[in-house]
Parts: structure tokens; C-alpha cells; sequence
């Protein structure tokens, strides 16, 4: 069972005349609800509008969280190239999939998925690092380059979010530190961690291993001898 009708229409009445001036920037309402029923089990859909800067955010609910602790959460900021393409060059189709094969299996979760394209920077400056990447540029030197921090995000925006789904406390299914520490420094009761670690493939291995050396993300995986090496951007 889902959030109930009676759920629902305080949720929505809530966010009616929903506004938050001290923080206009992460300042969203709840629009719509709807049911969604999914190859991953039954879920619920919660569509979110920030008035700020007009984009719309989405909440995959799968059971009856309100007021619940302990809510397994994964936040995924979205990745077209990955989520709805298959890229290769990371890992994000594949931790999406399996935060929600997870939380379908489970009595309750959700998944927010955020409109922060490139971590942060758009479509557009994401493709440019991916040009500077071919040239052989990480992840990290190629926001850089284009004059962004490695990571643009803010998950006050997250953190809203979950307030106003009412859910107390969470278990993050993530393996970034600094998603963690933000989520906190915005006020979320964080319980647990859940990794989710996917094994690299030949063209994502130092794409992880960056964000392993460099960014910190709590990952580990083996190195296998006979996978093959990543072309170089001259011989691709």
C-alpha cells in the first residue's frame, strides 16, 4: 500500500500556499500525485515545481512513508545521457536501476530524482567536459576547466523534499560522502548507509576511479587483468 487518498490530499493542501522566503532557491511544492505502476513494482509518482527557477522535480514513492523513520531514499540527479541513453561513461543508468529494483523488493522507499544535470552544470557545460575528457582530461579537471567546482549540486533542494513527504530519518543508498554531509548540514536525520557500488566496465573504470581518488566516494572494486583498456581519445 501506497500513500493513501487522505495522504495525499494534505500533501497537496500543504503545499497550496507553500512558501519558504529564508530559502527561495530550494523551495518546491507538491503539484501532483499519481499512481505508477512500474517493472520495478508499484510506485507512486510525486511531481514537485520549483516557482524559482521553473523546473520540476519528481519523488518515486513506493509504499506508505508518511511520518515513517529508517526510509531507504536514494537521490539521483539526472543523467540523459546515462538514465535514458546507456552511456557507458558512468554509472548513473545502473544505480538508478538498482536503487529501484531495491526499493521495489522492499516494505517502503523512495527514489528523488533531481533535475542537476552534469552534477550541476547543465546539459550543455556537461557535454563541453565531455569534449575536454576525449582530450584527456578526468572528471574533475574538466569541470574545472570550464570554471566549475568538481560538483555543483546542493541538496537543499533534496532535503526540502523529504520534508515535506513528512519522512522523520533515512538510510542514504549512496556512496558520496559529501551527499551525506550536505544532506545533514540541510537538516535530514540520516540512519544508515546503503552502497551502491557497480562494477566499472572498460569505459567507466577511470571515471570511477576518479571520483574514488579524488572526490572521495566510498567505492571499491577489483581490477581484473584481462579487461581491456580504454582506447586513448587519438585512437578513438
Amino acid at each position: 500500500m501506497g500513500l493513501s487518498p487522505a495522504t495525499v490530499d494534505r500533501l497537496l493542501e500543504e503545499s497550496r500556499t507553500h512558501d519558504c522566503p529564508d530559502s527561495p532557491e530550494t523551495c518546491v511544492r507538491v503539484v501532483a500525485v499519481a499512481e505508477l505502476p512500474s517493472r520495478f513494482g508499484e510506485f507512486q509518482v510525486v511531481a514537485f515545481w520549483n516557482e524559482r527557477d521553473r523546473r520540476d522535480h519528481a519523488a518515486f514513492v513506493h509504499g506508505d512513508l508518511f511520518d515513517k523513520e529508517r526510509v531507504p531514499v536514494r537521490i539521483h540527479s539526472e543523467c540523459l545521457t546515462g538514465d535514458a541513453i546507456g552511456s557507458l561513461r558512468c554509472d548513473c543508468r545502473d544505480q538508478l536501476i538498482s536503487s529501484l529494483e531495491r526499493i521495489g523488493r522492499s516494505d517502503g522507499g523512495v527514489v528523488l530524482y533531481l533535475r542537476q544535470e552534469g552534477r550541476g552544470i547543465g546539459f550543455a557545460n556537461k557535454i563541453r567536459a565531455y569534449q575536454l575528457q576525449d582530450a584527456g582530461f578526468d572528471t574533475v579537471e574538466a569541470n574545472q576547466a570550464l570554471g566549475f567546482r568538481p560538483d555543483e549540486r546542493d541538496y537543499g533542494l533534496a532535503a526540502h523534499m523529504l520534508r515535506l513527504l513528512h519522512i522523520r530519518s533515512i538510510e542514504i543508498m549512496t556512496n558520496n560522502p559529501a551527499k551525506i554531509e550536505d544532506l545533514r548540514r540541510h537538516g535530514v536525520e540520516i540512519v544508515g548507509r546503503i552502497p551502491l557500488v557497480i562494477p566499472p566496465n572498460p569505459r567507466s573504470r577511470h571515471y570511477l576511479e576518479t571520483k574514488r581518488t579524488k572526490m572521495g566516494h566510498l567505492l571499491e572494486f577489483e581490477q581484473t587483468d584481462d579487461e581491456p583498456e580504454e582506447p586513448s581519445a587519438e585512437a578513438r
